[in-house]
């Protein structure tokens, strides 16, 4: 692509899907909105793209009383006497940014439905290109079907793979398809860890499906938060599907010396699993001893593999055991087995938003500091439509961390007198 300063170009045409008709010149002529009124993810990522207007002065997302979704966008034409042939191409030379994150009063079943409506109102009033912004991709731990060419693996599927998923639908399959059913262009998450999404989302969008990879945000958070000490570093993979994105994390830490220790997840049953030692790990388990030890993945539901990697890990007496995650879904199982001893902080993102809450966060308030990353994502929508270039100057994450975090600001403040 190649534009002027200050022009966006959405994209050449491929067979994959239509291109912009136009150039669009002005950030007046890309409207970010949401799915679900007064959402905070989607009011920040606006802010902090640049939008003046409100998103609900863009967009009215009613819901009449049988209960249907009817997303409308609001233009400026006059209901009586207005310029009848531009009704059902108000957005034309326009791009919709649709932002979408899961909520705690819709389900994501709502929400992917609604993201259908939106995309499919944005083309229908002739809007030039749709962007959905998903951090965490709905459907996306639905990788797989139960035939073996539903999911393309990096490892040969077996009749012990294809019963994990006997009965199911290729959930993420007839998701993406939808999107492209209603009109989205093009979609933009963060960190999938699954080849058969990435796959399923090429297929579908081709060039036009972006997986932003936080290596580098996570190297600067481990740099500048004092969370480990970088002369005793140590970088842990919990199982050979998380390697890939700790070598990049180690790269982007620019310290080729930090060591990685490499686990093996082993499966007995569809909830047992344990961890050993993996046999390609460049360093023994006893190399971590006074170390600070730090445990990344891509996502955790229910913990069991993280309390079994860190109990192992304990058990050699580092220094302390870190778990940096980027989506968090913060299960009653996740929250119990990762409030063990064994695990002495936790790092996360709000992809998730729920894990901002602290009733989400229960005992593990005590524990966790969550990044905020709207700002880091906004910058690579900018740069993805011209309206920015290079890396993000600046914070590009903001820390929340409740009160009852030994390393907040308002700690000590909160301790009872003669208490600390």
């Amino acid at each position: 692509m190649s534009g002027s300063a200050g022009e966006v170009l959405s994209g050449s045409g491929t067979a994959h899907g239509p291109a912009i008709r136009r150039v669009v010149r002005r950030i007046q002529d890309i409207l970010v909105v949401g799915n679900v009124s007064d959402n905070p993810f989607a009011l920040d990522m606006s802010h902090f793209f640049g939008q003046r207007t409100d998103i609900s002065d863009i967009i009215s997302l009613k819901t009449f009383e049988n209960t249907e979704f009817c997303p409308r966008f609001i233009t400026t034409l006059p209901e009586n006497g207005g310029d009848v042939g531009k009704i059902g191409h108000s957005l034309e030379g326009k791009a919709v940014i649709l932002v979408s994150v899961s909520t705690q009063y819709y389900s994501r079943n709502d929400i992917a439905y609604r993201n259908l409506l939106v995309a499919k109102a944005a083309k229908d009033n002739g809007a030039d290109w749709v962007l959905l912004v998903e951090p965490d991709l709905f459907y996306s731990a639905q990788d797989r079907g139960p035939r073996f060419e539903q999911g393309k693996t990096a490892f040969n599927r077996d009749n012990a793979d294809l019963y994990k998923f006997n009965g199911q639908p290729f959930s993420c399959e007839i998701y993406a398809k939808l999107l492209k059913l209603a009109g989205v262009d093009e979609v933009m998450t963060v960190h999938i860890h699954s080849a058969s999404v990435q796959a399923v989302y090429r297929d579908t969008f081709g060039p036009h499906f972006t997986n932003l990879l936080p290596d580098k945000l996570f190297a600067r958070y481990i740099r500048e938060s004092g969370i480990a000490d970088l002369n005793k570093l140590v970088l842990c993979a919990p199982d050979k599907g998380a390697l890939d994105f700790v070598r990049q994390t180690h790269a982007a830490l620019g310290m080729d010396k930090v060591p990685i220790i490499i686990m093996n997840k082993v499966r007995s049953g569809e909830r047992k699993v344990s961890t050993q030692v993996s046999p390609d790990s460049p360093y023994p388990l006893e190399y971590i001893r006074d170390k600070d030890v730090i445990v990344i993945d891509d996502m955790v539901r229910t913990g069991h593999t993280i309390l079994n990697c860190c109990s192992l890990l304990k058990d050699q007496k580092p220094n302390r055991v870190i778990f940096l995650v980027t989506h968090f879904h913060s299960s009653p199982e996740a929250r119990e087995n990762l409030s063990s001893p064994v695990v002495d902080e936790i790092i996360t993102t709000h992809t998730i938003p729920n894990i901002l809450n602290r009733d989400s966060q229960g005992r593990l308030r005590k524990k966790i500091a969550v990044l905020k990353l709207s700002r880091w994502i906004a910058h690579h929508l900018r740069v993805r439509f011209k309206l920015a270039e290079g890396e993000l100057e600046g914070k590009w994450y903001q820390e929340d961390i409740s009160s009852k975090n030994p390393r907040s600001p308002l700690y000590r403040e909160y301790l009872p007198a003669g208490a600390g």
